[in-house]
């Protein structure tokens, strides 16, 4: 996403993406499940109930499962599959004509039938309202959608893209019914017509019903009646304590290391479990390339020597987390370690002192790290300053942190007042394209004032055109490789998903995966 408001909420815990889900999140089998509705609260907000204007991660829960998209991801995979559609394809040898059918009988949850007049108007809409807040920013590629009949829509693209199925099949390819919003404005009620699976029954500041879609024709089988979500609006502590009373069957997205911890070791009192799924969010430091103290390459390549992910890891996250050396992440086709073979996993002093002589510093390095915790939580302040405490050990940096909230410190960024600054980013869809083209293509979201013409002419057009994505691999690999050698962004850890679930519930490894769709219709209470 020049995404999900650009640089999303991230879990306040983290973790490697890989290995297979633990806890009570199992297959219910014979479990008995009566169907119960499912009551899940998060520390994250909806901030929108229209997919035109929602790029959050709250927001993008609800699209999933109120909407329908024309491909959506199966639980587990990578890889697009119908929905809406009956099916879909590249009609050229450029992937540059997208055509899908739809399937027969697609209504949305008024009755309202759901035709290709319907997907061309959401398309159509999104981008013509263009909202600052929302996922237009997604398709700089579409040129137009066209309707031949009921049933078909052609989508012509500007310049080649084998990635747009998957852009499409993530939330901000919704389907709206065109009777029920306006195309030129956001719908306002905190109202939703959708097609999926769930239809949105009331809409608050503090909760979201919902409720089955029996007008659903799609590829989700619903395993109970009804979920409720309740927001705690960044209260770590409030979510943990309706968790352990009761008052909520699943805690999602929110709970601190430290309360993770506390659960774990309450295991055989508490009647509750964690349950972990893998997840492709990434943290990175972000650098500032006309500083005048981060623009100068030794400076940046003597952090890279000296900062030590794994006692952040230790100290901050309380092991939930794991070291991030690559641009994309694990799980993902492209993936390599060009940080980790380049600077190592270890602290070198030798080697930070070494490209500072050579940047011709020799006195200590004065830095400031900007945080926002009000975007990436409290933890993300205690990380800078514990990354701030290995630079100044060293004896060649004076840093410090600075803390601001996060309207403010997005606007300081796009002018320039940061030399080092945090950035989180949860994936609109799971390809290699969303942790690059982003972050190093024209007009990249990190508004750090680099460019690499190699990357932007030639790499990230190539690996966009290229149909069968795992011949892009030796691509991605020189991206990352260059990207590690210039060093405008030096990547942290990479997060995996946490809910803490009532032992009665079940389906949660169904819900967890590097897709970050949170299926709702996989859930069931025993």
């Amino acid at each position: 996403m020049n995404m999900r408001n650009q640089w999303p909420v991230l879990p306040i815990v983290a973790g490697l993406a890989s290995g297979l889900l633990t806890g009570c999140g199992t297959e219910s089998g014979d479990s008995g499940s009566d169907g119960s509705s499912v009551v899940m609260g998060m520390s994250d907000d909806v901030l929108a109930t229209d997919p035109a204007a929602g790029y959050d991660p709250g927001s993008w829960l609800l699209f999933n499962n109120v909407f329908q998209s024309l491909l959506s991801f199966p639980k587990g995979g990578t890889e697009p599959e119908p929905d809406a559609a009956q099916e879909c394809s590249f009609t050229d040898t450029q992937t540059k004509v997208y055509e899908c059918t739809l399937k027969d009988g697609l209504k949305f949850s008024n009755g309202d039938a759901l035709t290709s007049e319907d997907v061309k108007f959401s398309f159509d809409r999104m981008l013509k309202i263009n909202d600052d807040a929302g996922p237009a920013i997604m398709f700089p590629m579409l040129d137009k959608v066209e309707t031949p009949d009921d049933k078909t829509v052609v989508f012509k693209l500007k310049v080649p893209d084998a990635t747009f199925p998957s852009k499409i099949a993530s939330g901000a390819g919704s389907i709206v019914d065109h009777r029920s919003y306006d195309a030129d404005g956001l719908r306002q009620d905190g109202r939703a017509v959708g097609s999926g699976p769930y239809k949105l029954d009331s809409f608050s500041e503090d909760e979201a019903v919902f409720s089955v879609n029996e007008n659903y024709r799609g590829t989700a089988q619903v395993q109970n009646t009804g979920v409720t979500l309740k927001f705690f609006h960044g209260d770590q502590s409030g979510l943990e304590k309706a968790l352990l009373a009761d008052e909520v069957d699943i805690a999602y997205r929110g709970l601190t290391a430290a309360g993770i911890a506390d659960i774990e070791a309450s295991n055989d009192s508490s009647g509750v479990e964690v349950v972990e799924g893998s997840s492709a969010e990434v943290q990175h430091l972000v650098f500032n390339m006309d500083d005048p103290v981060a623009g100068k390459l030794g400076v940046r390549q003597a952090i890279a020597y000296l900062i030590d992910r794994e006692a952040l890891i230790k100290d901050v996250y309380q092991g939930t987390a794991d070291p991030l050396y690559s641009i994309i992440p694990a799980g993902i086709g492209g993936h390599n370690t060009a940080f980790f073979d380049r600077y190592g996993a270890r602290p070198s002093k030798a080697k930070a002192a070494a490209a500072l002589q050579e940047e011709g510093i020799t006195g200590k390095v004065k830095l400031t790290l900007w945080s926002t915790p009000s975007r990436y939580g409290p933890a993300t302040d205690d990380e800078l300053k514990a990354i701030a405490a290995q630079l100044n050990a060293s004896g060649l940096f004076d840093a410090d942190v600075k803390s601001v909230a996060y309207d403010q410190y997005e606007k300081d960024i796009a002018d320039g007042k940061y030399g080092v600054y945090v950035k989180g980013w949860v994936p609109d869809y799971p390809d290699a394209d969303n942790f690059t083209a982003p972050f190093f293509g024209e007009g990249n979201v990190l508004a750090n004032n680099y460019a690499n013409g190699t990357i932007t002419g030639t790499l990230i057009p190539r690996t966009a055109a290229e149909s069968n994505r795992a011949a892009t691999d030796d691509d991605y690999a020189r991206l990352q490789d260059i990207v590690a050698e210039q060093l405008p962004v030096l990547p942290v850890w990479q997060a995996k998903q946490y809910a803490v679930v009532h032992d009665d519930v079940y389906g949660l490894e169904n819900c967890l995966d590097a897709s970050t769709v949170f299926r709702f219709w996989e859930l069931n209470k025993g």
